[in-house]
């Protein structure tokens, strides 16, 4: 029902013809968000941080995120053979996923610091959101259009506000549509939705790990499987909705929250390096 063509997502893939900004677009649309740097920037920034003198730094984790980065920014340079580069945001969900689940569980659940979390998580954001806010709005307005300049304000108070996807969902615009060319701000919609997941997730799972673990299993594989059976259902039949919302794409963060899960239940997995090498250029193409 869409994973042929690229998952639950594939009604929102693009088509070969490149996107051409209206004469009114954004400059800042137009210069860097367009050209795959703003997105790419906002990937790297907003994902959990590893401490590499921490032992328990993946070094990998890292060079998977420097190749969806990478996959981005290609896909936004509009070069045929990278159609499938949006896949990276896909990747940094499953990333994310993985990275917070591993701080609850390595904080043992009842010893995890809400408060502590959600501080170090708007110290890590806030400063280049703001920025990335700010400079925006100084080009917005230098547009000669107020209506441009209005619409543009809705965008940006819904992004600061972390609601991003669902504003970009009520204005029935697809992240691949002509009409993306007028949104600046349309790819913060990503971070908004690892925002929410973040704002609902890890309380949860501290509270479930003080019982059983199986319960922490519960709380990661029931919505999982909910979540990419509502995405398939809806894939063809509201599109928008499924791209951008939060039920439809929390399976993404939760299938990194679940190999965190198994990975601190029963250890990692250990592979030769051919099998390793094999496997991640497999994952490449």
């Amino acid at each position: 029902m869409g994973l042929h063509r690229g998952g639950p997502y594939g009604h929102h893939l693009p088509s070969r013809q490149r996107r051409r900004p209206s004469k009114g677009s954004l400059l800042v649309h137009a210069s860097t968000c367009r050209s795959g740097i703003a997105p790419a920037l906002r990937l790297a920034l907003s994902l959990e941080g590893q401490d590499r003198r921490s032992s328990f730094y993946r070094p990998e984790i890292d060079g998977l995120r420097a190749v969806a980065v990478l996959a981005v920014l290609l896909f936004h340079a509009h070069l045929g053979i990278f159609q499938g580069g949006f896949a990276g945001v896909d990747i940094f969900f499953v990333i994310s996923g993985y990275l917070i689940t591993g701080i609850v569980l390595r904080d043992g659940g009842g010893r995890f610091d809400t408060m502590r979390f959600y501080m170090n998580r708007a110290r890590r954001i806030l400063p280049a959101l703001i920025a990335m806010l700010g400079i925006s709005l100084l080009l917005a307005l230098l547009l000669p259009r107020p209506a441009a300049v209005a619409s543009f304000g809705g965008s940006l108070a819904a992004a600061a506000l972390f609601v991003a996807n669902i504003f970009f969902w009520q204005q029935g615009a697809g992240y691949f549509d002509q009409v993306a060319s007028e949104m600046p701000l349309m790819h913060l919609w990503s971070l908004s939705v690892e925002e929410q997941f973040y704002l609902l997730f890890p309380p949860l799972l501290a509270l479930s790990l003080r019982g059983s673990w199986k319960r922490a299993a519960w709380l990661i594989g029931v919505p999982l499987l909910l979540s990419f059976g509502l995405a398939e259902l809806l894939s063809a039949t509201r599109p928008a909705a499924n791209y951008y919302l939060l039920p439809t794409r929390a399976w993404e963060l939760l299938a990194g929250a679940a190999v965190a899960l198994a990975e601190h239940r029963y250890g990692r997995v250990r592979m030769s390096a051919a099998w390793s090498d094999a496997g991640g250029a497999a994952g490449a193409v």
